[in-house]
């Protein structure tokens, strides 16, 4: 009798071989009670391990079958059951006709990034299920990665999987795993958790657009190295996806975006690789620091509106992340604001800090200039009693909105503008607020590219500055930010943000601005 023609447990009917790997074969079968075709992971003999190695392979393999069985998710591999094979534990799970993520990028094949954002969205989905379930899949790569009939997405092969509570099933110094996609802090021999698979996510969403693994060297033991020590190398064909597989590849794991987060940005990149602006659209969007328009940027009778209101992360959503990555107490609330595919404007990031009372505003930054008394042609002083603060504004820039802790002024078209920010208490630097607000903006907000950051002085007092990039829906925006004050004092922000294409022209007015700045200190 053939191997394909073998009775497995009295019921299943081996037919096909359809994948080999390093524990196994997998057959298509026949489920001859059900009359349903199946899946079957069947383990190789292993003739070089010792009884022990022999016992923890098949203890991994029914393990395989536990971990999986947990998880109820459309985009998770189902397991039917597992039965014996003369003494080999077999798998059998639901067949998937169709090829792997890892078959369509062999020989350096890629994906566009809209296609990587879609299978990444799949992916995603899975882990989150199974983080939810407490199993941890650790060994996600292109080759697990099934893609079925009518865009399906399977993550499937859960045979290295760890479980809560369970034994790791691994010797001291014994690494498990595909070396390309094993996040570093594996690789140092540190405890896994869910970001060691949303690293590797990042590693595969990496390959679908660059063509290979971020750190492959000659060898096994080169690329262990490479990924622990070396720089990554900025993907380039990634698109909108360049920020989030940048996130999720820093060797710090507490510096990843969260698998909510990851969700966020991949449909937001996505959204900026499928959304296609009609020609016979006005594509002018507006800015007023806050967002919300119509699709055209324009109003019935021409006069410009804003684009359309930014995604935000809420303020539980927020102290939830800051648990997770701080481990501090207290609230913590970040409304951030990028422009994605379906159009917005960069506005503000609000954070409260641990304990501290009300919203610990914090914006991007610039560089110091002196103070002028002398007003430039073309601008006027406006006062602003409730922020306690005067500074120099085009002549025809109108307020576009007032609050309690902020005031935006916005030029003609709609498309520019500077916003006055002021927080109390101030925080311990603004160079600390900006860097941990940047780590949850490029997480969340694909377009964002950041120019620069860097900590300076301004009238004496502690600073930073934040330049960076995003794109709204019809065109790429530029923006600088400065935010200066001490620890328990109050913090000042000046923002500017323009179309990037005009930049020139609108930069001075960032500089008139903060140096015709004055604040009341009493």
């Amino acid at each position: 009798m053939t191997v394909e023609a073998r009775l497995i447990a009295g019921r299943y009917r081996l037919m096909e071989q359809i994948g080999r790997g390093g524990m196994g074969t997998v057959w298509r079968a026949m489920d001859e009670m059900l009359g349903r075709e199946v899946a079957l992971k069947r383990l190789h003999v292993q003739p070089h391990l010792s009884a022990d190695e022999v016992t923890t392979l098949y203890e991994r393999t029914r393990r395989e079958a536990r971990s999986a069985a947990r998880i109820t998710h459309p985009n998770v591999i189902v397991v039917h059951d597992v039965v014996d094979d003369d003494g080999r534990p077999c798998i059998v799970m639901e067949y998937v006709p169709g090829s792997t993520l890892g078959d369509l990028l062999k020989g350096g094949g890629t994906v566009p990034p809209a296609e990587a954002a879609r299978i990444g969205l799949s992916m995603i989905a899975a882990l989150r299920a199974a983080h939810s379930a407490g199993v941890l899949h650790r060994d996600v790569k292109p080759g697990n990665v099934l893609l079925g009939a009518e865009d399906r997405v399977v993550l499937t092969d859960f045979g290295i999987a760890m479980t809560t509570g369970a034994s790791t099933l691994t010797q001291t110094g014994e690494m498990v795993g595909s070396i390309d996609y094993m996040a570093p802090e594996r690789i140092r021999g540190q405890q896994p958790g869910p970001a060691c698979d949303l690293w590797a996510l990042g590693a595969t969403l990496y390959q679908a657009t660059e063509g290979r693994p971020p750190f492959r060297r000659d060898t096994a033991m080169e690329t262990a190295y490479a990924i622990a020590v070396d720089p990554l190398d900025p993907p380039t064909q990634a698109g909108p996806l360049a920020p989030l597989v940048e996130a999720l590849l820093s060797k710090n794991p507490d510096e990843r975006p969260s698998s909510e987060q990851t969700q966020r940005a991949l449909e937001a990149a996505r959204a900026a690789e499928t959304t296609v602006v009609a020609p016979s659209a006005d594509p002018a969007g507006g800015y007023d620091g806050r967002g919300g328009g119509t699709a055209s940027g324009r109003e019935a009778d021409g006069a410009p509106t804003q684009e359309p209101e930014p995604p935000t992360v809420t303020r539980s959503a927020s102290r939830n992340h800051r648990k997770r990555r701080r481990k501090r107490t207290g609230a913590v609330a970040v409304t951030a604001a990028l422009a994605v595919a379906a159009g917005a404007a960069f506005y503000a990031v609000w954070q409260q800090d641990q304990g501290r009372p009300g919203p610990d505003r914090v914006h991007q930054a610039a560089t110091p200039f002196p103070a002028t008394s002398t007003l430039p042609k073309g601008y006027r002083l406006v006062h602003d009693a409730r922020l306690g603060v005067s500074f120099p504004v085009p002549d025809d820039w109108k307020v576009r909105k007032q609050a309690a802790d902020e005031v935006i002024y916005a030029d003609p078209s709609g498309l520019a503008g500077v916003t006055i920010g002021t927080v109390a208490p101030a925080g311990h630097t603004p160079s600390a607020h900006f860097a941990d607000i940047e780590s949850n903006t490029k997480a969340n907000y694909a377009t964002y590219r950041r120019l620069r950051m860097q900590q300076t002085t301004f009238r004496g007092q502690p600073a930073a500055v934040w330049e960076f990039t995003f794109k709204g829906r019809a065109r790429s925006f530029r923006a600088i930010d400065l935010g200066y004050g001490r620890e328990g004092g109050r913090e000042y922000d000046i923002y500017l943000s323009a179309p990037e294409a005009q930049w020139d022209a609108y930069r001075p007015v960032f500089d008139q601005v903060t140096q015709g700045f004055t604040a009341n200190t009493s």
